[in-house]
This record gives structure tokens, sequence and C-alpha cells, in this order.
């Protein structure tokens, strides 16, 4: 259930295991689809939700995009119909997986299409996939909130996700922790903050002090998670973009959030959550 940009999805009092995926570039030729397959395989298995925080298309091979290049489009999509063609392409490879997917946000990649190309390739894929799967996948946006409000029976405690794609550069020493760091001003009642963006793959825990309205001193941990990315563009390190501009290897893969919700001795209502990296 979505009410303005946040996304709400109700669970029962037990275990949860969420995949969380960023970066897709799912329409490169250098996106790893068989890492990514098994990921969505394992999900599929497990009945576990999907969520995609942007950049699951690449899209820059289209007309008058100083960014296109030959060796970067697939046979399939080298057509007049450029984005429909990728667009109808995804609809289908994404169809066994489309009752799991809960978001999907917008990155970098799909709202500078929106601006030069006028069109919306994330509303437009999303509504087709909904249409021909009877799906229910929320269109996000590059930045929101997902509540996981998971329910006893008797009352309910909620664990709040603030996804934002992302923005900067990663840096070769700080690996992108310090948006984490800007962002942990600005955002406050997030149990975690989850970004992508910059291809790279940590999960850091923050630990902050509040008061209570009973006086109480509280710590409180908050989930910093980065989840990196499906296209490989390192290779042998001999040549292209990536290697002329000094870029890194980078890790590639997402990250599983579990979640556990449990009771503590004063009979709280609590969830403890952790993420570990897709293998």
């Amino acid at each position: 259930m979505k009410k303005n940009n946040v996304v709400r999805i109700e669970k029962n009092w037990e275990e949860t295991k969420v995949l969380l995926i960023s970066d897709l570039h799912w329409d490169n030729p250098k996106c790893d689809r068989a890492l990514l397959k098994k990921h969505l395989d394992e999900a599929l298995a497990g009945n576990h939700d999907i969520l995609i925080n942007g950049d699951l298309f690449c899209l820059m091979q289209g007309a008058y995009d100083p960014r296109k290049s030959k060796s970067d489009i697939r046979e399939e999509h080298n057509v007049a119909n450029y984005f429909d063609a990728i667009i109808n392409t995804a609809v289908d490879w994404f169809t066994p997986y489309a009752h799991l997917i809960k978001l999907i946000g917008y990155g970098n990649h799909e709202t500078t299409i929106l601006k030069r190309q006028e069109t919306d390739i994330i509303e437009r894929f999303v509504t087709l996939l909904n249409y021909k799967c009877e799906s229910n996948v929320q269109v996000g946006g590059y930045g929101g909130w997902i509540r996981f409000n998971f329910d006893d029976g008797s009352s309910h405690q909620s664990f709040k996700i603030k996804y934002m794609h992302g923005f900067g550069g990663g840096g070769a020493v700080t690996r992108g922790t310090i948006q984490h760091n800007r962002m942990s001003v600005n955002v406050e009642g997030a149990d975690a903050i989850w970004m992508g963006h910059v291809h790279e793959d940590y999960e850091m825990t923050y630990t902050v002090e509040e008061l209570t309205t009973k006086d109480t001193v509280i710590l409180r941990d908050i989930l910093m998670i980065r989840t990196s990315a499906y296209k490989e563009e390192y290779g042998d390190g001999s040549k292209g973009w990536h290697i002329e501009r000094g870029a890194s290897p980078k890790p590639i893969g997402g990250r599983w959030l579990i979640m556990k919700p449990y009771r503590d001795e004063k009979t709280s209502r609590k969830i403890h959550a952790y993420t570990h990296k897709t293998l």
C-alpha cells in the first residue's frame, strides 16, 4: 500500500527476509544477468519481498545521447523503438518475480531520460508489468520511505527504511560513507537508511541517544546500508571509461535484509535487523 511517498508492507509477527538491490543496469551488456537471476530465484523460492532502489535500467543508447556506444547495446535493443524494446523485453524477463517486487524507485539513469527524452521509463515499465501480471508493484521516488509493519495479533511494531538512490561520488577511500553521514543529519526516525548509486557494498551501524516521553535515555541502532550493482565494468582492467577515469573494481550484487520481531524482558515489541551480502 502506498500513501504519498511511503510504501507500507504488512507482515505477520515472524522473521522476514527481503532482497535489497539497486543499480541493476539490466539492459546493459555488462549486467551480470546470471547472478541477478540467481538472487531473484532465491527470493522466488523463499517467497521473499524484493525492493529495487533505482537504476534498474541503463538507457544510454538512445538517439542524441552523448554517452552512447555501439558496444554497450544488446542486440535485441538495437532497433528503432529502443526504449519500447527495453520495456517490453524487461516485462517478459521480470514476469516471474512481479508478485514479489514491492517497490521500484528511480535512479539518475531513469531521471536523465525523463529530462532528455520526456518519457518516464519506470512508470511505463511498472504499468505494463502490473497489467500483464496482475501484480501490485509500486513506483517509488528517487528517495522515499518503506514501512514494514509487523502485527502480533494485538499490537504492532514497525521497521522504517529511508531509501535514497544516492548522490555524489563514492570516493576511493570513503566508498560513499560520507553520504550516509550527511543523510543521518537530515533524517529522523529511520531504522535504516539505504542507498545505492556509487556501486559500493557495506553495512554500518550508527547508534544514537534518545530521550523518551518518560525521561528515560535509550540507545537506538540505525542500519546504514549500501547496495552495489550488477554491471561489471572493470573487466581485466585494460580499457574503457571505467578504467580511464581511474575507478577501482566494484563488488557485484545486493544485500539480504533480515528482520526479526521479538519482545524483550519488559515485553516491549522490537525488531532486530541486519543485512548480509548476496552470494
